[in-house]
């Protein structure tokens, strides 16, 4: 059964609000872009209002003259017509584009930019006559009807505040020269227009949160959605255990690569291989490039020999090693003689000329507290299980 709103207690989660966005449903406020848009034409005619007024008094002045010449040549009233619209759009244009620009802006406040495929394809239920009658006489329908009519009073009740404080000065308009009048009616339309423009932003602050808290509360989530939402996350195991044997693959291609950059591989002989990599200009120890067990030793002696990195046999080295240090990880202290023999006979050998003699072949010596068995198990000194 269908979780009712009242068990819907719960914060939606980030994959909910997340899956709605991708439907296009986010909080949003249409009194936000007005109140902007408003307040901005208001500052942009303030401060560029004379410059308006000017120009498209000189157009209509423009337009009223005409030559009585033209008035037997179409031709020329079309091309006059045009050049003055032309004019027009020229002086509208700055406006317009600051206002759009605006809209947009303020549009991406609440919600973000957002653009979603799914919004506008369409969707067969609104055409479900009950659910438009649900939307009719909804609680939303309520709410947003309640909201019109408090700005319907608002910005009447302050247009009607500014008129009526303003009588003396309208009925003093008909006895004033245009230029005085227009002027005063300018000022007038200005004033008005900045109190409405305060009307509108107290709405917008209210709208805002209000859009927040109205789609927050319908993004609400039963216990039981949550519960099912986590199952759906979960992993089954057969998709775990693909995920982990490709990271496996991915980290065992990842270290093959640095075999080649090895000086030499340390052997059991056959089931493990440990690379070592040591940097003589460095102050710092060999470092454990590669490591591997039966199958994977094998693959790691076979890359060494494609690039001519030794194989040297030392099983008591070759686990200590194998157990005690992570990949990219310098070799433990304890391992220091035992691993400097080995490079010191590798160096050496590359240093031989044809016909010298060679170095005796070192025997490690590792620590007693660093003998392993083949499972990983600590040997005491009679090389049985501690």
């Amino acid at each position: 059964m269908a979780d009712s709103t009242a068990d819907k207690t719960e914060q939606p989660t980030a994959r909910r609000l997340q899956k709605a966005r991708e439907e296009g449903r986010v909080a949003r406020s249409i009194d936000l872009p007005a109140a902007a848009v408003t307040v901005v034409s208001v500052m942009v005619l303030s401060m560029a209002g004379a410059w308006f007024v000017t120009g498209m008094a000189g157009l209509f002045k423009g337009a009223f003259s005409m030559d009585r010449k033209a008035l037997g040549t179409p031709q020329v009233m079309l091309t006059s017509a045009a050049d003055q619209l032309m004019t027009g759009f020229g002086y509208a244009l700055p406006i317009m584009l600051v206002t759009l620009v605006v809209a947009f802006l303020s549009s991406t406040v609440t919600g973000g930019f957002l653009f979603s495929v799914k919004a506008a394809l369409p969707h067969f239920n609104k055409l479900n006559p009950i659910e438009g009658l649900k939307r009719i006489f909804g609680t939303r329908a309520l709410i947003e009807l309640s909201k019109a009519i408090f700005k319907f009073l608002l910005v009447g009740s302050v247009l009607v505040a500014v008129l009526m404080s303003r009588v003396e000065e309208l009925a003093m308009l008909g006895r004033m020269g245009l230029e005085p009048a227009l002027a005063a009616t300018g000022k007038l339309v200005m004033d008005a227009a900045l109190w409405v423009t305060l009307a509108l932003v107290l709405i917008a602050a209210i709208d805002v949160p209000l859009q927040r808290y109205q789609f927050m509360r319908g993004m609400r989530m039963s216990k039981q959605e949550i519960r099912d939402e986590m199952k759906e996350a979960e992993v089954s195991p057969e998709v775990r255990g693909k995920i982990k044997a490709r990271q496996r693959e991915i980290a065992t291609a990842r270290m093959m690569r640095r075999v080649k950059d090895a000086d030499v591989i340390i052997t059991n002989p056959d089931h493990f291989a440990v690379a070592l990599s040591y940097d003589p200009t460095a102050d710092a120890p060999p470092l454990l490039v590669a490591k591997g067990v039966d199958h994977l030793a094998q693959r790691i002696r076979e890359e060494g020999a494609q690039h001519g990195v030794m194989v040297f046999e030392a099983p008591p080295l070759a686990r200590a090693l194998y157990f005690t240090t992570e990949l990219e990880h310098p070799v433990p202290e304890e391992l220091y003689y035992a691993v400097a023999q080995v490079i010191a006979y590798v160096y050496s050998l590359s240093d031989v000329k044809p016909g010298e003699p060679r170095a005796l072949r070192p025997v490690p010596r590792v620590p007693k507290s660093m003998w392993f068995d083949t499972q990983g198990q600590r040997l005491n000194e009679q090389g049985a299980t501690a």
